[in-house]
């Protein structure tokens, strides 16, 4: 099983899809966006929402390349946003959470 960071960094879309999340991620807001993407029982924890998302946007993907008729793209990308914008955040923390553990 891949560690977080390694699953973020490995996850790789069609250009339009990731330009589209680079571009959402800048208006996202956490409040807001998580409560309509993962509902009244959004985990609160850094770690855990990303790997909802994660879980999410991998189904999201499996159904886009089969055609599947459920398929919305819309969906897509603000689940896209949302990981794009977590994924910053998680990010940033580990940095400075490495930097103030002197090694």
């Amino acid at each position: 099983m891949q560690d977080l960071a390694t699953r973020l960094s490995s996850l790789v879309r069609p250009r339009l899809l990731a330009r589209a999340a680079r571009i959402g991620a800048d208006e996202y807001s956490r409040g807001r966006d998580l409560k309509r993407l993962l509902g009244a029982s959004a985990p609160h924890q850094q770690g855990a929402i990303l790997m909802r998302l994660l879980d999410i946007e991998s189904a999201q993907e499996v159904a886009r390349r089969a055609r599947n008729p459920g398929y919305s793209i819309v969906r897509h990308v603000d689940i896209l946003i949302a990981l794009a914008a977590e994924s910053r955040l998680y990010l940033a923390s580990r940095a400075t959470t490495q930097k103030a553990v002197p090694q």
